[in-house]
């Protein structure tokens, strides 16, 4: 029986193997045969194209041990470049969207809303941040029945309100009744423009301004007729249409729902 030294004897010093080394764009090496020293351009056809100090290129093929990386002997191979993470997806209220989004079960917070057209606007850019939180919008048909309506909510630690008030201006009738408002756990934000609409920007809806409507004439059906925009039905579908994301809305609006995202969500020793 042969032993194994007795083997290797027979068998002869063994070859180092080369490095394999891929062939990424720049990677500095040289062809020994001819000299020739040159960066990574590119891949084709089998053969790597190398690039010289002064800008030349010539082609080699890409043969096992062919080339010189710092001195030693290499065997270029295809480069491939690493995988790329996928972009953050950002939400049209300007959060980063969460993918396979499951809505969270309701809080028992909510959020009021003056309403119909108050509500669909704050889906139409908040509405993911709403299902990722778990907060349910609600439109309260006016403003005049909030207190009777906290009222009828029972708030608590763990049951707050956030209400959004159109035209929530010093001496308006909205911010005399926001004033009678005394609970902890509510919490009153709105914006300076007589109605939702208005704190769209015009440029959104194709506009360079909204109409001023004189006094006594009811404001959305005023607009409509100064703009030629039909009823006030077809009026609003076009303002919605004109809105898809956070930077077709003002300022004040933008401001005044977040905060009240903020405060519904935020986190209460009992909650």
């Amino acid at each position: 029986m042969r032993s194994h030294s007795y083997d290797d004897v027979l068998a002869g010093p063994r070859r180092k193997k080369v490095p394999e080394v891929p062939a990424e764009p720049g990677l500095v090496v040289e062809d020994p045969a001819s000299g020739y020293c040159g960066a990574v351009v590119k891949i084709e056809y089998g053969n790597v194209v190398l690039e010289d100090a002064k800008g030349r290129h010539r082609v080699f093929p890409l043969a096992p041990a062919g080339f010189l990386l710092e001195g030693k002997p290499v065997t270029l191979v295809p480069y491939r470049a690493p995988a790329k993470a996928p972009a953050r997806q950002i939400s049209a209220s300007g959060s980063v969207r969460v993918e396979g989004l499951k809505a969270r079960v309701a809080r028992d917070s909510r959020i009021w809303v003056e309403g119909k057209h108050d509500a669909e606007l704050v889906e139409r850019v908040w509405g993911h941040d709403l299902r990722v939180e778990g907060v349910v919008v609600e439109p309260l048909d006016g403003v005049d029945v909030l207190a009777d309506r906290i009222a009828e909510f029972g708030t608590g630690p763990g049951r707050r309100l956030g209400v959004l008030v159109d035209h929530l201006v010093p001496g308006s009738k909205e911010s005399r009744l926001v004033e009678a408002i005394r609970d902890e756990n509510v919490l009153v934000t709105g914006h300076p423009y007589i109605d939702v609409w208005e704190a769209v920007r015009p440029e959104a809806v194709g506009i360079r301004a909204w109409p001023k409507i004189p006094r006594g004439t009811e404001w959305k059906q005023g607009i409509c007729d100064a703009l030629g925009w039909g009823q006030p039905f077809e009026g609003w579908q076009r303002v919605l249409s004109g809105v898809s994301s956070f930077r077709d809305l003002e300022t004040p609006l933008i401001g005044a729902v977040e905060r009240l995202i903020d405060f519904v969500t935020e986190p209460t020793e009992e909650g």
